[in-house]
């Protein structure tokens, strides 16, 4: 939503926001905010913005060490285009044909194509013409889900199981059934898929939430849609995508403060919110505040008491996965590397077993990023950048790894790799993060990435909504309403400034006279 000013020039400067961690959650509220003509203020303990989407120094390089794969790229267009920019203009996007290689061995390798009838035909040639059929229905029941819940949840503030009901209507309850949403992801790919292997790829779109696919809902499957829809090569990485957008909040007149570190939310009693306090002291004066930090941050009491009563703690058994990863430049060579490669363990179940009983796998599934690379699987004769990560359990405040783990851990991880027939050199240069580390970067997580699991059916009503039960602070960012992800996390963002606006709106802070009707996100008008 964005409020258009009026002829009479009032604006709503004097309103002031505050917004917490430079993620894109946060960045794409104070664009959005600072658009609307509010006096925005971020403030980022960071020395650059991004959260998550970061990028780590490297032997000279800066290899990206967060977020690697953009979809839903119409989130990114909607949000530039409300706030009169181009996101064509401003960021250089390249679409992906291949959209990840997957191996299980030397011999056992499978593409995924930006064209489903190159991936159904791929199929066909890895597993035989009753896998292709199953993929072609399974890709139909995708497109399904991702309809039924694109509208009432994606888009829209975070409902109850009876405000989604209500929001697709009689028409659409006989939708919500057919998605699964009491089946798990495992369960239904059955229905589908014969070979394991199949299950196996398939499943790992529960692990884009930070979950296992023995317990998240079978809805996730959506994730095959998104993908279909396409998924783009960003020029410069994540990273850079954040900057951008911070750039573009600054040019719309948000402030951006980095290495300041937000120690309370200030509230005073029939007063409510008048400011945030830094670590060194200094208050920020502010009426409104949007936390782009975890949720488990706030109901830990890192923000102060007051704001920890607006939220519900996250116990670490509720908590997503975390992850080891490990930045290098290195020479690789053997496996033919696209820019997205997954290297599956021999026994899934086991797998997320081992991580559900908080240990690391001794066989793990290993994602490898190959930044230098797109679609072509040439052999380069040089150094190139890579992430390499697998998951691990989110225990880095409760119980950090000791060197021997992390040690064992790149063992194994180089072992998988040799086996599916990639060498990667050993290099002085490379910055590996575990789970405590995370937790450094993003206090009160455990080193959880994706804020809750989404296990079982109930896991996304229990994210927070935008709206707290503080009055004027809002949520913004991966742990909230919709879910994590950068489409899902800018959403969030998005959300979290509408609800703002237009609670300003409702309360007179913004009246009628002031401000022509305008259309929100969600298609509703307000004053």
């Amino acid at each position: 939503m964005t409020l258009v000013k009026a002829e009479t020039g009032d604006t709503v400067a004097a309103q002031r926001v505050a917004v917490i961690g430079a993620g894109i959650g946060g960045l794409v509220a104070a664009l959005r905010l600072a658009h609307a003509g509010l006096d925005v203020t971020v403030l980022e303990r960071a020395a650059a913005p991004g959260g998550k989407m970061r990028s780590v120094p490297a032997d000279g390089a800066r290899v990206e060490a967060g977020p690697t794969v953009f979809t839903m790229r119409w989130v990114f267009e909607e949000i530039f285009s409300e706030c009169g920019a181009d996101l064509s203009d401003r960021v250089e996007l390249r679409p992906a044909s291949i959209l990840a290689r997957h191996a299980w061995g030397a011999d056992q390798r499978l593409d995924l194509f930006a064209d489903p009838e190159a991936s159904a035909a791929a199929i066909r040639a890895f597993a035989g013409p009753g896998e292709e059929d199953g993929y072609r229905r399974f890709r139909a029941r995708a497109a399904e889900v991702y309809g039924t819940l694109e509208g009432p949840f994606i888009r829209g503030e975070r409902p109850s199981p009876v405000d989604l009901g209500r929001r697709v209507g009689l028409s659409g309850l006989g939708g919500l059934l057919r998605i699964q949403p009491f089946t798990t992801l495992w369960g239904a790919l059955g229905e589908y898929f014969r070979d394991p292997r199949l299950r196996q790829l398939f499943g790992r779109y529960a692990t884009y939430c930070g979950s296992s696919p023995f317990e998240a809902p079978a809805t996730l499957m959506l994730v095959a849609h998104v993908e279909s829809q396409g998924v783009w090569h960003v020029e410069g990485g994540l990273s850079r995508l954040a900057a951008i957008i911070a750039e573009l909040a600054q040019e719309n007149g948000a402030r951006i403060r980095y290495r300041a570190e937000v120690a309370a939310i200030a509230v005073e009693n029939g007063r409510g919110i008048v400011g945030v306090d830094l670590a060194d002291g200094e208050r920020i004066a502010a009426d409104l505040v949007v936390a782009n930090a975890d949720a488990a941050a706030l109901g830990a009491g890192l923000f102060g008491s007051r704001a920890a009563r607006a939220v519900e703690a996250v116990p670490p058994n509720a908590r997503s996965l975390s992850a080891v990863t490990l930045c290098a430049k290195a020479r690789s060579s053997g496996f033919p590397l696209v820019r997205h490669n997954v290297f599956f363990s021999g026994d899934y179940a086991n797998e997320f077993a081992e991580l559900r009983a908080g240990r690391l796998p001794d066989d793990p599934t290993i994602y490898v990023c190959a930044q230098d690379r797109a679609d072509d699987d040439s052999a380069l004769d040089r150094p190139e950048r890579l992430l390499c990560l697998v998951n691990a359990p989110a225990l880095g405040l409760e119980r950090p790894l000791a060197p021997t783990e992390i040690a064992t851990c790149e063992t194994n991880l180089r072992r998988k790799l040799t086996e599916c027939g990639l060498t990667i050199e050993a290099t002085p240069g490379t910055v590996t993060t575990d789970p405590a580390g995370f937790e450094r970067l993003f206090p009160a997580t455990g080193g959880a990435l994706y804020g809750r699991a989404s296990h079982g059916w109930m896991a996304s009503f229990k994210r927070p909504g935008a709206r707290t039960a503080l009055p004027g602070l809002y949520l913004a960012g991966g742990s909230v309403h919709p879910g994590p992800g950068v489409p899902m996390a800018a959403q969030s963002g998005r959300i979290a400034a509408d609800s703002l606006l237009a609670d300003l709106a409702a309360k007179g802070r913004a009246s009628t006279r002031r401000w022509p009707k305008a259309v929100t996100s969600g298609g509703m008008s307000t004053p």
